[in-house]
């Protein structure tokens, strides 16, 4: 099937592939601070989780999350959503943790179900629920959070992409 044969398809790709490579940089950014906020997390998890806390997995669970938010929203302000920072640090904050209650309620909720409802109880299992499929499910919920609520453009607009471009370039 060739698009040339189907113009109307033209119209539906072109604006989506001129989207994702306007938000391509965006992306990028949003999976590096991710991925060093992840190794915080499961490091952190596992060093419970095998330690001090052995017995109580969903509060491992918690406080690896709750640190790896700390690092995920300073990675986040200063680097992926830095041009579109309009609102009060403190208002920000508070956006920003309100979106990782429900990314991190995602993941838990995974790992409860895994744990205790499926019986799935071995560690490599917890790391699976926890670590794959709430993390999975927890950043997409994220990047949508983060993009149409935390980080606003100045406009007001989460979608207004022309918003951030200098007015000589829109």
């Amino acid at each position: 099937m060739s698009i040339a044969k189907y113009p109307q398809m033209r119209d539906v790709i072109t604006p989506g592939v001129a989207r994702l490579r306007r938000r391509l940089p965006e992306l990028l950014s949003f999976g590096g601070v991710g991925a060093l906020a992840f190794i915080v997390d499961v490091g952190i998890y596992n060093v419970l989780r095998f330690g001090p806390m052995s017995n109580q997995i969903i509060t491992a669970k918690v406080i690896s999350v709750a640190l790896a938010t700390i690092v995920a929203w300073l990675g986040n302000r200063y680097l992926t959503f830095r041009a579109r920072r309009g609102r009060p640090v403190l208002r920000e904050a508070v956006l920003f943790g309100v979106s990782n209650v429900i990314g991190l309620a995602i993941s838990a909720l995974c790992l409860f179900v895994s744990h205790y409802l499926l019986g799935f109880t071995t560690p490599l299992a917890d790391n699976i629920a926890g670590n794959v499929v709430g993390l999975v499910l927890g950043t997409t919920f994220r990047y949508f959070a983060y993009r149409s609520f935390v980080f606003r453009t100045p406009t007001g607009d989460p979608h207004d992409e022309l918003a951030l471009l200098p007015p000589s370039r829109r």
